[in-house]
């Protein structure tokens, strides 16, 4: 009878029911699966904490744009009824445009364009207004077209047309990761955090621009007017101020 009840010795070659060594891996399969999902929770919370971050971060951005611009129509109304002008503050930012190639060009023009990372036709980059660019802008005027351009202009450039340098690389901003990782140390960890860095010409503006891959635009639908004129001469190149944004809307589209 005890013979019987004994476990049968396995024949030669044959595998056992249950191995050791399946046992271990199900085990420790089982394991990574608990991790996993405990992370996969733990980082949906974080997310669902940064959103909401996000949000309030947004909303607190378009009350003090709301702000400003309600604080000009003021002072303006305000200068109007005591029967003098109002003059608005210089621009801080402007966003320029190369319009000529490579051909005939100068070479301080073509070391300002290089600076300013305009090195095809076409090509389009934010600049923060201080004596230095101004008077690289002035030398470069001929080749290029710049102005100050406003809050809808900025938010469509970097939505519609804005990509990302990662190690060296183009990449799509695709999502706020992106921009976290590259900027989280200053505190831009979203779209319109970099919008708004960008815009007000922030203390991290420097670090946001280089971010910033710059800008490939499209050619203008039905070609330029006159590319040897200046702007107010009916030409193309030069200072267009707030006209900036009539020439930058349609390549956006």
């Amino acid at each position: 009878s005890s013979g019987i009840n004994a476990e049968r010795p396995l024949r030669p070659g044959a595998v056992p029911a249950n191995p050791a060594s399946l046992v271990k891996k199900e085990t420790r399969a089982a394991e990574i699966a608990l991790k996993k999902t405990a992370v996969a929770k733990k980082s949906a919370v974080l997310q669902k904490a940064r959103r909401k971050e996000i949000i309030k971060r947004t909303a607190k951005y378009y009350k003090q744009y709301e702000a400003a611009d309600k604080e000009e129509i003021r002072l303006n109304r305000e200068a109007k009824a005591n029967g003098n002008y109002y003059v608005p503050g210089e621009a801080k930012l402007a966003f320029v445009i190369r319009l000529r190639g490579v051909n005939n060009i100068p070479p301080k023009p073509r070391k300002i364009m290089k600076l300013l990372r305009l090195k095809q036709i076409n090509n389009g980059v934010f600049v923060k207004l201080n004596k230095a660019s101004k008077e690289m802008l002035r030398i470069a005027e001929p080749f290029i077209t710049y102005g100050f351009p406003n809050l809808k202009t900025v938010r469509e450039m970097i939505y519609k047309r804005g990509f990302g340098k990662v190690n060296g690389q183009r990449v799509a901003i695709n999502e706020n990761s992106v921009i976290e990782q590259a900027l989280g140390k200053y505190g831009i960890v979203c779209m319109e955090d970099l919008i708004h860095e960008i815009f007000t010409v922030g203390p991290h503006f420097k670090q946001a621009n280089n971010f910033m891959w710059h800008f490939k635009l499209p050619c203008a639908r039905g070609g330029l007017r006159k590319i040897n004129n200046h702007f107010v001469e009916g030409g193309d190149f030069g200072n267009r101020e707030h006209f900036i944004k009539v020439m930058v809307l349609p390549l956006n589209q």
